[in-house]
C-alpha cells in the first residue's frame, strides 16, 4: 500500500482507479460501442465528456493496466485503444450495475434494453461476451457459436428499441 491510498480495502483501491465520474462510461463505451479511437469516445457518447477529462482517464485506464493504445496502421497520429484483461473482466461488474440501475432508476427503454439483455442472460451470456471482448480487443480467437454474436445481439435489440420509439415496428 502506498502513502496515496486510503486503505488497503479492495472496493477502497478499486474505487480509487475507477470511481470518478467518467472511467467506467470510457470502459462501457468501448465494450458495448466498440469505440476504440479517441475522437469516437469524445463525440459518441450521450454524457458528453470534454477532450481534457478523456484525454486524462484514458493515461489513468492505461497506467492501470486497464487499456491499451497502439498506433493506428491506417493514420500516424491516430491510436487504437484496447481492453486488456482486467478491463474486460469489468463486464460482470457493469452488467450488476446496468441491472441495479434498470431495477431501480428511471432509465430509458432504449438505453436500458442491454441491462435488461445482460442481467437475462447471467454470467453465461457475460461469458460469452468477454470470449468476444477477448477476440476483439486481444486477437485471442474464440470458438464461434451460431448465429449472431452477443454484441450484434445487443446492438440488434437496442436498434429495434429505438425504431419502435421512433414511429416504426420493432
Amino acid at each position: 500500500m502506498t502513502d496515496a491510498q486510503r486503505s488497503g480495502c479492495p472496493i477502497n483501491l478499486s474505487l480509487e482507479v475507477l470511481g470518478d465520474k467518467w472511467s467506467l462510461l470510457i470502459i462501457r463505451d468501448m465494450m458495448f460501442g466498440n469505440r476504440r479511437h479517441f475522437r469516437e469516445l469524445l463525440t459518441k457518447s450521450e454524457e458528453g465528456i470534454s477532450s481534457n477529462i478523456l484525454a486524462d482517464r484514458l493515461k489513468t485506464l492505461l497506467d492501470e493496466g486497464i487499456i491499451t493504445r497502439e498506433d493506428d496502421p491506417s493514420h500516424k497520429q491516430k491510436g487504437i485503444y484496447s481492453l486488456t484483461e482486467q478491463g474486460i473482466e469489468l463486464l460482470p461488474v457493469l452488467a450488476q450495475m446496468a441491472a441495479w440501475g434498470y431495477k431501480y432508476l428511471p432509465v430509458t427503454e432504449e438505453l436500458g434494453i442491454r441491462a435488461r439483455l445482460l442481467s437475462e442472460g447471467g454470467p453465461k451470456l457475460w461469458a460469452e461476451f468477454m470470449d468476444e471482448l477477448r477476440e476483439n480487443h486481444l486477437g485471442i480467437k474464440r470458438r464461434k457459436r451460431p448465429g449472431p454474436s452477443v454484441g450484434e445481439r445487443l446492438q440488434a435489440a437496442y436498434e429495434s428499441v429505438v425504431k419502435s420509439a421512433v414511429g416504426g415496428t420493432p
